[in-house]
């Protein structure tokens, strides 16, 4: 779970991607769409719930499928809440930790790339009581081999933590069955998004505010020979298409 003021910075972080997310979010829309293909509730919803909707790509395919049914959506960034506005009928700037909602407010909680920044345990229960009964949740998000390539790079090179501490599919699995969630369906896929060198790789996950790793983080600039180290040992990982940076991509649908 990240601190107060760590989430504060990655909020602060987000709001300043809002104008360059889309341009750099390739995995994010791709992941919203693997969500979508597995996402089968027993009923048409009445009402959707967009926990995380940043600049509303999810919104917007939920939206392709149930054209009549009202979406709201929630960000803890109100840049992203912003540019989401056109996707979404309501929009709340809030912590999907905790939501400005009543019990059983909406019968679809939907959740894309969002939790890996809070305490699973922590929405999964929320999620539960603003679901009313039947209702379907259906989150993705990251597991733990997300970037390895960029952490065995900075091997030896320093000791800060480069990367998120991303939740294993069974603790994702304990999280929604502690909280009450039944009919449980995990999914695990590998994806790779190719950059031509690391600095347009980095440069693209900062372009989407995720460059934030919670404490442990390097607060200052890398020296020249560090950071040649680093280039060299990610070379080792270059393809036919390039530099990869890898995605352990967890998906998951549930119901109350």
């Amino acid at each position: 779970m990240l601190s107060a003021p760590i989430k504060q910075r990655v909020r602060e972080s987000f709001d300043r991607a809002a104008s360059t997310y889309d341009g750099a979010a390739i995995l994010q829309r791709r992941v919203c769409d693997r969500l979508l293909a597995h996402l089968t509730p027993p009923t048409t919803p009445t009402r959707i719930l967009d926990a995380g909707c940043g600049t509303g790509y999810g919104a917007r395919i939920l939206r392709q499928r149930w054209p009549n049914v009202p979406i709201i959506g929630v960000d803890f960034a109100p840049a992203m809440l912003d540019v989401a506005r056109d996707a979404i009928d309501l929009g709340f700037a809030a912590d999907i930790e905790k939501l400005p909602f009543s019990n059983e407010y909406v019968d679809l909680w939907w959740s894309s790339l969002s939790i890996q920044w809070c305490d699973a345990a922590t929405v999964f229960a929320d999620a539960l009581r603003v679901l009313k009964p039947g209702g379907t949740l259906a989150v993705s998000t990251l597991g733990p081999e997300t970037f390895h390539e960029l952490r065995t790079a900075f091997t030896g090179v320093d000791a800060h933590r480069h990367t998120l501490a991303f939740d294993t599919p069974e603790a994702i699995l304990t999280a929604l069955e502690q909280a009450g969630f039944g009919g449980i369906s995990l999914r695990r896929e590998r994806h790779a998004v190719h950059y031509p060198d690391l600095k347009r790789l980095l440069r693209a996950v900062k372009d989407i505010g995720a460059h934030n790793v919670g404490e442990g983080g390097r607060s200052g600039m890398m020296g020249r020979a560090a950071w040649q180290r680093v280039e060299a040992a990610y070379e080792r990982f270059r393809s036919a298409d390039g530099l990869p940076a890898s995605y352990d991509v967890i998906l998951a649908t549930a119901t109350k």
